[in-house]
């Protein structure tokens, strides 16, 4: 299996897959037709599926120019039917789909929008998380609720710790200024400051990170850690209460 990764618009990732064993091609998210077809038509030729997380023009863009060029199937949830251009497969929580020999489960991760999934290959320990969760980061919270938002991240927290994580902008360098903001004194952060600042300035994305990685720094899944709670003065207060703080305060970052 390969991915590759194909930056498009201002900071958005899209995601081609080839499953090299049965030559079946999938893209995750194209946000726009040109940057993408430029890479598929030089090196595939041919494109099976589309996968969108959610509904969003920045990551369905490209959808009906890649469908009428390849003649492919688009997969979304089946309740954004309405809302996702040349849908053919609704998917709904926990179903299970192949694209070749690839099996994927669907992960429903409402928050960002309220059909928001993501795409999980557990034997390949890869998840394609939308704009649910950022490296560092996680999304806006638009179309639902904080509560969805904080359970929605606590799903992806819970897969094996070494899942690679593809998600869906190149948000790493400010989500990193607003997670030292509130955790100073986080020594994995610190240490991971130099690498970021490197692959930026090399033009180069960030993503993939592993679910072990963002456990240590993402302040998003840090909501225990008494150190955040002492930096918002809510000493006491319940993660999901310290989560909807920090989103809140993001927001306006």
């Amino acid at each position: 299996m390969n991915v590759e990764t194909i930056p498009c618009l201002n900071d958005n990732y899209s995601y081609l897959i080839h499953d090299e064993n049965s030559n079946t091609v999938a893209i995750v998210d194209p946000s726009e037709f040109g940057p993408c077809d430029k890479i598929i038509s030089k090196n595939l030729k041919k494109l099976d599926f589309i996968l969108n997380t959610h509904h969003h023009y920045d990551h369905i863009g490209g959808n009906e120019k890649l469908k009428k060029k390849y003649n492919s199937k688009i997969l979304g949830f089946k309740k954004d039917k309405n809302r996702i251009p040349g849908i053919d497969i609704g998917l709904e929580d926990n179903q299970k789909f192949s694209v070749g020999n690839l099996n994927f489960e669907t992960i429903f991760i409402p928050g960002h929008t309220s059909g928001h999934i993501a795409f999980y290959l557990k034997k390949e320990k890869i998840v394609f998380t939308g704009d649910t969760l950022f490296s560092l980061g996680c999304g806006r919270v638009f179309e639902s609720t904080h509560e969805e938002m904080f359970h929605s991240l606590i799903k992806l927290a819970h897969l094996p710790s070494d899942t690679k994580v593809y998600c869906g902008h190149e948000y790493t360098r400010k989500n990193l200024e607003f997670c030292l903001k509130y955790e100073p004194n986080n020594k994995m952060l610190k240490k991971k400051k130099d690498w970021i600042d490197l692959r930026i300035k090399s033009g180069l994305p960030t993503i993939p990170f592993s679910i072990k990685d963002e456990l240590s720094t993402n302040i998003f899944l840090r909501c225990k850690e008494q150190e955040v709670k002492n930096a918002l003065n809510l000493n006491n207060a319940p993660e999901q209460e310290i989560f909807a703080k920090l989103r809140d305060l993001k927001d306006n970052f």
